[in-house]
């Protein structure tokens, strides 16, 4: 959770919106524009081939139809017809006139290329033209004689002659004009199959483009390509419309245009790839435009997102320094004028803030001084009372001379108590151990036999600062309410100690102790700041312990601690720590 919440940054979330939107618009845009061109590009491509193939089937028919013209010359020529109408009423002609054919028959291979022969054959069959005794029905089947007598008259092409593959046939019924054009015989035409190639007629593509040509029957008549087979081209011809069709590991974009002289239809085959080469370069520039302007995007949203972000990210910085108790105003590192503002009112917070700790550290050490005096004022008279009732039982048994003593004692106690050795509220470890020791004797004066003390401390911890009158209470209430209220001796014992830059100091009595419920009761009056008893057992360490609050404040180096322990019939321990140095004056 945390190290996503790392992550969740203004400057992150404003690059992050950036980048989706300029992906968003870019795959939009990128998309429509490739669907729009590769479109057109298709469509431009299909057009062309389909150009291409009508271009082909037209220079395809415009040879044919120079066949068919110089054919229909023959057919019509009156020297043929006339001979052709004797031959019906019985008349054969002659060989004589057999021989008078050859200039105009040949009429048809001289002007066309590629024209192998021309047969004439009379209505029957029999061959006039060349000179043999040949039937037409020896050359061609019967039912493509039947075909050419329904065309009456036009030319008909069947595709490859079954008696040679490298030749085509065709046949033309002639029309006697002056017989209502009843048949009088056939023209057989036999043209080279090479000749109806198209190797050369697909300008540029022709290298990467497949012709075929198809004779009305699926014969392939002529093909540029020697890998394609019948069986392959049959199937290709009987697909219905444009289609791609899939031969060997490639693919083909398969155009048809069928003849309508002879009925063939010519095939061309174009590779997917040249229709689709320039749909994969607009491929591959919109995909290194895209990855180009994301890079850039990317880099300029950075830019600007940090640029928008590093003054915040500064106030920020600026704001948490605040928790560490340092209130520093920033300077104005934007131009921009909601940034400048923001940092104008928090550097207006900030000096308003610090005015406000200024005032209220003063009054408060001004109401620590006070405090701290009516502390001090409250530990006088409760120590004078206690110190009194020990002189009136002193009285009881005591000679004058020892009363002496006592006195004289006392007056150095009081005078410590009241004056000290300076009003700065801070005295040497030793004083206050000699105020302690003297205290003590006092109070030996009193219990006699049941009292015994030991006060253990370094020599070189003597001259340690600490605050006037603050042992003296703890070994006060060890001897009141724990000595005092045993019937056997009780023993104090006051121990100095060195624990690194502070110093331990441990008053504690064998005295009667407390249970656990007076112990807890103790310290929370303690913590509430409100000590209840009839006999004030927790005055003492009640006014130590805001003493200690209020001389030593700060970080937990600089601060004091009193731990309170107690035992039913086993005594009371109190540890107070202090730092060696660094407590401040109120």
């Amino acid at each position: 959770m945390l190290s996503r919440l790392k992550f969740n940054t203004l400057r992150n979330q404003m690059l992050v919106g950036f980048l989706a939107v300029m992906l968003i618009i870019l795959t939009f845009v990128g998309g429509i524009t490739f669907h729009s061109v590769s479109t057109l590009l298709k469509n431009n491509a299909e057009k062309h081939i389909q150009q291409t193939a009508i271009q082909a089937n037209g220079r395809l028919e415009g040879i044919l139809e120079q066949i068919n013209s110089l054919t229909t010359l023959v057919a019509t020529n009156e020297y043929i017809q006339q001979l052709l109408l004797r031959d019906i009423e019985g008349k054969p002609a002659t060989f004589a006139e057999r021989q008078a054919l050859p200039p105009i028959i040949n009429l048809v291979q001289m002007y066309t290329e590629g024209i192998k022969s021309v047969g004439l054959y009379n209505k029957d069959g029999a061959r006039l033209y060349p000179l043999d005794e040949s039937s037409l029905r020896d050359k061609v089947p019967e039912d493509w004689i039947t075909m050419a007598t329904k065309k009456e008259g036009s030319l008909v092409w069947f595709g490859i002659d079954p008696l040679d593959s490298t030749s085509l046939v065709a046949i033309r019924q002639i029309s006697l004009i002056d017989r209502h054009f009843m048949t009088g015989g056939y023209l057989l035409i036999r043209s080279d199959r090479s000749k109806f190639a198209l190797n050369g007629s697909l300008s540029e593509e022709e290298e990467r483009e497949t012709v075929l040509l198809l004779a009305s029957d699926g014969q392939l008549i002529t093909s540029n390509d020697e890998t394609i087979s019948q069986e392959t081209a049959s199937m290709l011809a009987k697909g219905g419309g444009d289609q791609v069709a899939s031969i060997g590991k490639k693919s083909f974009v398969v155009v048809k245009q069928r003849s309508s002289v002879t009925g063939w239809t010519l095939l061309i085959l174009t590779p997917v790839n040249v229709i689709t080469e320039g749909i994969s370069v607009l491929r591959m520039t919109i995909v290194v435009s895209a990855i180009m302007g994301t890079i850039l995007f990317t880099l300029l949203s950075f830019f600007l997102s940090t640029l928008i972000t590093r003054p915040v990210f500064k106030l920020i910085k600026a704001m948490r320094g605040t928790s560490l108790g340092i209130l520093k105003s920033i300077e104005n590192v934007s131009s921009t004028m909601e940034i400048q503002e923001l940092n104008y009112s928090y550097n207006k917070m900030v000096d308003n803030i610090n005015e406000l700790i200024q005032l209220v550290y003063e009054k408060e050490l001004s109401r620590s001084h006070t405090e701290l005096k009516a502390l001090q004022a409250q530990i006088n008279p409760h120590f004078l009372f206690n110190t009194l009732d020990v002189l009136y039982w002193s009285l009881l048994d005591k000679d004058e001379d020892e009363l002496a003593g006592y006195v004289v004692a006392m007056s150095d106690l009081f005078r410590y108590t009241i004056t000290g050795p300076n009003k700065s509220g801070w005295v040497k470890l030793s004083d206050e151990l000699e105020h302690v020791r003297r205290y003590l004797l006092i109070m030996k004066m009193r219990f006699e036999e049941r009292l015994d003390w030991e006060i253990e401390s370094p020599p070189e911890l003597g001259d340690v600062d600490l605050p006037r009158l603050l042992l003296q209470p703890l070994v006060e209430n060890a001897i009141l309410h724990g000595v005092e209220s045993k019937i056997e001796p009780g023993r104090v014992r006051l121990k100095v100690a060195r624990d690194g830059e502070r110093i331990a100091i441990t008053v504690e009595d064998d005295g009667v102790g407390m249970d656990e419920d007076k112990l807890s009761s103790l310290l929370e009056e303690l913590e509430s700041g409100k000590v209840t008893s009839s006999k004030d057992s927790g005055v003492g360490i009640a006014n130590v312990q805001r003493r200690l609050q209020l001389f030593f404040t700060g970080k937990d180096e600089q601060s004091a601690v009193m731990v309170i322990d107690s035992r039913k019939g086993e005594g009371t321990r109190i540890n107070i720590q202090i730092p060696v140095q660094g407590g401040r004056t109120p």
